[in-house]
């Protein structure tokens, strides 16, 4: 018994390694600040997909970020939802190292940390989506990829105690840019 259990912890730590590599291509393009592309008015609009893949519903957004010095960012996001509910997320992200980024936000337990890797920033943190009920916390794991077009995608995975419950796929612009 025990031979299996360390040989299937070592698959993990095997496979969990190979996890975070990507392609030299992948990482190309414009880099990506998001202090900057976040500044002023930006715009999404998103699909939710349950962990099947199947499309629920979608989300728009509309968000005004402000910076406060070179480093930091408030930003006001409204978050509209098919259903026609709304929602106010209030963003603080500031820079705490090079290509590392940090944030807060009205309805995320802790603090959100994430990297920069060319026009690529990858962060997790937790979603409260019941403010003072810790069982309904989700993680949400962003990849947000800065495009040649000066928009940016992002890719979300939803998960709860490690199972995926469900996929984001949203595209921000700023409206004066087309």
């Amino acid at each position: 018994m025990r031979p299996s259990l360390l040989a299937c912890c070592m698959a993990v730590f095997l496979l969990a390694g190979c996890h975070g590599k990507r392609s030299p291509a992948v990482g190309s393009g414009p880099a990506f600040d998001p202090i900057a592309f976040f500044s002023g008015h930006t715009h999404s609009w998103g699909v939710i997909e349950h962990r099947s893949g199947a499309p629920s519903e979608w989300v728009v957004t509309d968000s005004h970020g402000q910076k406060q010095g070179t480093d930091r960012l408030l930003m006001v996001q409204h978050l509209t939802f098919q259903d026609g509910t709304t929602q106010q997320r209030d963003w603080t992200l500031w820079r705490s190292g090079p290509d590392r980024f940090e944030a807060t936000a009205n309805d995320m337990v802790g603090t959100a940390r994430g990297d920069v890797d060319g026009n690529i920033f990858h962060w997790q943190w937790v979603l409260a989506r019941h403010p003072g009920n810790a069982l309904a916390n989700v993680t949400m794991n962003q990849w947000m990829y800065r495009l040649d077009d000066g928009t940016v995608m992002i890719r979300t995975t939803v998960s709860k105690f490690g199972f995926i419950v469900a996929e984001v796929t949203e595209h921000f612009r700023h409206p004066e840019n087309g």
